[in-house]
Order: structure tokens, then C-alpha cells, then sequence
């Protein structure tokens, strides 16, 4: 199963695959979803528990108004129905880190109906439905490798809240699947409800794949893989896992619905059990929560205070700032990206320039030095007076970017203009000096110049670059070029 991705595309042509993922996303509250335990990550193991966290008899869970605002957020943002009425059922599945034997979920009746998400792929732009989100708590975690006789329990994570993306069986490729999760991690971003780290467990993702054969209506039995903790991963497990089903079929065995995971050290998924039914839960509404409204005011006031969405920033970076989509795109793909755009076209109107010094220049800078834009020392009024000092010629792009950019981050504090004059980088528009470059750089290549004058313009470029040298980039461009059309057309 090694090739995976080769037999997944020699029998793609006969076998269809169907993909729905269910994304669980730690809302970013500062307490539990039943009590006032913190849900901060990380903390010495079981320091963020209290008797209501423990299950002690007695204690009666509070819902967390917050964790409620948050999937209404993330409803809105991915066009659901917000249920009016809600409530809590108890899900008899034995998880072993909840101390209360079952865990509080949504069932029959979910916060947020229907909806879908907008993807991007080679194959073009579409919606993948969502069948619904719903409100949960997460369980705490199991540590097998503490004691060598024992299982050790860490309740700090037991309570977090959680809210749930199911979506539709509505994806068709590996691809797809991770442009899904993709989107879903910047919404969640973006919306302030979750940080998105797949490494931390904050967002974790579970793929539910089936095949079938292409114009077959009806799906097939599907498997599950479980706990996907990048979006790569995602990929990974849903093309070996695609691949390994169709060769299952290729040799007449049924497919056994069950429940597997994914090792990312050797890109294979195993068998864990035999997948439930749901009424292996026992499903059955808590006694202990009653149900809760949203009203429709509510819900507007939740609308009104959302943050500003990718598709409607692009959308305005594309009509109000001019700027192509591509940049439109790439800008919009991180949040702090986006605030730090927003922040430097504050200090500039060099909109075009600031785009391009920020997914050329500083995005190269930050991936050499395996770090993010929230992290990066230049400040956002710093890199504007840098694209002002190119903008008015006092300095090339090229001696910026590779010369005094690495050294206002070393010097973050610095003047530009003032670090820019003390590296000897100012551009010299003294035509005088200049002209004296350019007839050095002709009388130097005389059959160049000659095959210009017989109609190669395309040299024009050889004779700037030259002069660039020559200069050491101090040249004005303008000049120069004005200087070599005058002196090549006599």
C-alpha cells in the first residue's frame, strides 16, 4: 500500500470516492462549558479541575453563555439555520478521562442546521454542504507512557467546550477534503472562536470515506478514520485509505464499517474496532440542563459583532484597493496577515507596493526564519516608510529588499532613510553621474550597441543592468533609462 496515490489514480476511472469530515474545534472560551474550571491549554496535569469537573455527586453543571455565541459565530459565517430552542443530551459512550461516564453532547437537535463552505481547487470553486455544528465537551486525556503498569488521567481538558462540524458525505477527492479543512481552520481563526492548531488537539478532524462505483447513487459502506491532527494528514490518510478500500473491492471482499486510525510515521491507517450504531450511545436528554433559547434579537447582535470575513476582504481588496486577486487571496489567508496589511496601507497609499513587499520580500524572510507574521520585528509603519523610500527613488527595490530589509529586522527601531544613507544604498539621480556610467558601460560594448541601433531593443536591458553594476545600484532607473534612450538613438 505504499503506492497509494498510483492505485488511487488507476482505478479512480471505475471507483468513486464520497468523503464527510467531522471537524471538533475547542472553542476559545476562558472557562469549561459546564463550569467555572479554566480551559486554558497545557497547566500541570490536573490543576484545571474542580468537583463539578470531577462528576462529584451533588454538583449540577451551568451553561457557558460564551461557548453559545461562539457556534452561533461560526453558524453565521458558514450560512446555517440557528435552532431557536436547544438542549442537552447525555451520550453513554464509555470514555475513560470523563469522570462522569458519559459525555454531554447535542443529539437530535443541533445549534446550528444545514450551511455549507466555500472551497477552492484545481478543478475550480464550489460549496460543500454541511449537514449541521453542534455544542459538546471534550474529554480529558489518557497518557499511556507515564507508568509502565498504569494509565494515567489528565482532567484538564475534560468539559472544554467543543463545537462539532458534520458535514455532508459531499466531498470527492483527497484535495477537496483538505481545501475543506483548510477553510474551516480560517474561519475559526478569523472568527476569534479557535486558535486552529491541529498540533496542540485545539482542532482535530475525523474522515468518514466510502466508495462506490461512478453513477452509483447509493453510497457505500463507509470507514472511519479518527483524531487527524493536520490538515496534510488529512490528505494522507483519506488517499491510503481510498486506495485501500478499492483494492478490497478489486478482490471481491466486502468492505467492514469500522473505525480506524492513521500512523503519519509510515502513511498507513489500521483497524481499532467495529464501528457503533448511534444507538450503541444511549442517547437521552440530561435532567440536569434545561433547554435554552436563542432568540432572533440575539442571534442579530451576534451578527453585527462578527469580524470581517477572507471572501469579504478579498472582495474589497479587489474593488476598493485595486489590487489583483491573487494578492487579494493570499493576503486574505491569515488573519494576522490581514491586520498587518491593514495596519501598514494605514501609514501609506502605496496599497499595490505594500502587497508585494509582503508576499515577496517578508513572506521569503519569514519562511527562511520558520516564523509568522505576527512575529516579525519590522513594525507595520516601519515597512511603510520603507516602500515610500522606494516609491520616491531615494532607494532601488532590489537594495532594499535584499540589503536594508535584514537589517532594519536586526534594527527594528531604526530610521530607514538614516540606515538606508549609512549602508551607502541611496539611489543617485545626479544625471552628471550618471551619464558618466552609461557612456562607460556604451564605449565598452560597441557591437551591443550596434545591433540596438539596427532594431535589438531588447538590449536596453544589458545596458541597464550594466550601469546598475557599475553604480553599485545607486543609478536612478528613470534616469538611467532616459539617459541610454537619448545616447542610443543618436
Amino acid at each position: 500500500m505504499e503506492k497509494s496515490g498510483s492505485v488511487l489514480q488507476e482505478l479512480s476511472a471505475r471507483y468513486q470516492v464520497v468523503i464527510g469530515l467531522e471537524v471538533h474545534a475547542q472553542l476559545a472560551t476562558q472557562t469549561k462549558l459546564f463550569c467555572g474550571d479554566s480551559a486554558a491549554f497545557g497547566g500541570d496535569p490536573n490543576t484545571h479541575i474542580s468537583p463539578i469537573t470531577l462528576a462529584h455527586p451533588g454538583t449540577l453543571p451551568v451553561l457557558n453563555k460564551k461557548a453559545v455565541e461562539y457556534a452561533v459565530r461560526m453558524g453565521l459565517a458558514c450560512n446555517c439555520t440557528i435552532s431557536e430552542v436547544n438542549w442537552f443530551a447525555r451520550k453513554h459512550y464509555f470514555y475513560p478521562d470523563l469522570p462522569k461516564g458519559y459525555q454531554t453532547s447535542q443529539h437530535v437537535n443541533n445549534i446550528c442546521q444545514g450551511g455549507g463552505v466555500k472551497i477552492q481547487t484545481a478543478a475550480g470553486e464550489r460549496i460543500v454542504k454541511m449537514h449541521h455544528i453542534h455544542l459538546e465537551e471534550d474529554a480529558g486525556k489518557s497518557i499511556h507512557d507515564a507508568d509502565p503498569l498504569r494509565t494515567a488521567i489528565d482532567h484538564n481538558r475534560a468539559g472544554v467546550p467543543l463545537i462539532e462540524i458534520v458535514s455532508e458525505p459531499d466531498m470527492f477527492s483527497a484535495e477537496e477534503a483538505y481545501a475543506y479543512v483548510t477553510e474551516i481552520r480560517k474561519l475559526v481563526r478569523f472568527l476569534g472562536i479557535c486558535d486552529g492548531n491541529m498540533e496542540e488537539g485545539s482542532m482535530r478532524c475525523d474522515a468518514n470515506i466510502s466508495i462506490r462505483l461512478h453513477g452509483d447513487p447509493k453510497l457505500g459502506t463507509k470507514v472511519e478514520v479518527k483524531n487527524l491532527n493536520s490538515i496534510r494528514n488529512v490528505k494522507r490518510a483519506i488517499e491510503y485509505e481510498a486506495a485501500r478500500m478499492m483494492e478490497v473491492m478489486e478482490r471481491g471482499e466486502p468492505i467492514i464499517q469500522q473505525t480506524r486510525s492513521f500512523d503519519a510515521d509510515n502513511g498507513t491507517t489500521f483497524a481499532l474496532r467495529t464501528k457503533e450504531e448511534a444507538n450503541d450511545y444511549r442517547y437521552f436528554p440530561d435532567p440536569d440542563l434545561p433547554p435554552f433559547v436563542i432568540t432572533a434579537e440575539r442571534i442579530a447582535a451576534i451578527r453585527a459583532a462578527m469580524p470581517e470575513l477572507p471572501e469579504s476582504i478579498q472582495e474589497r481588496y479587489i474593488n476598493d484597493l485595486k489590487l489583483p486577486a491573487y494578492d487579494a487571496r493570499q493576503l486574505s489567508e491569515e488573519k494576522e496577515m490581514v491586520d498587518y496589511f491593514e495596519a501598514t496601507i494605514s501609514q501609506t497609499p502605496h496599497y499595490k507596493a505594500v502587497a508585494n513587499w509582503l508576499l515577496g520580500p517578508v513572506r521569503s524572510w519569514l519562511n527562511d526564519n520558520h516564523s509568522s507574521i505576527d512575529q516579525f520585528a519590522l513594525a507595520p509603519q516601519q515597512l511603510a516608510r520603507l516602500v515610500d523610500l522606494v516609491d520616491s527613488g531615494k532607494i532601488s527595490f532590489s537594495a532594499a529588499s535584499s540589503r536594508l530589509l535584514p537589517q532594519l529586522v536586526q534594527q527594528p527601531e531604526a530610521d530607514p532613510l538614516e540606515l538606508a544613507t549609512s549602508l551607502n544604498l541611496l539611489q543617485s539621480s545626479d544625471s552628471g553621474a550618471i551619464e558618466q556610467w552609461v557612456d562607460e558601460v556604451l564605449s565598452k560594448m560597441p557591437d551591443k550597441v550596434a545591433e540596438y541601433k539596427k532594431g535589438k531593443k531588447g538590449l536596453i536591458g544589458l545596458f541597464m543592468g550594466e550601469v546598475k553594476k557599475l553604480s553599485r545600484g545607486k543609478a536612478d532607473p528613470k534616469v538611467t533609462t532616459q539617459l541610454l534612450e537619448e545616447k542610443l538613438s543618436k
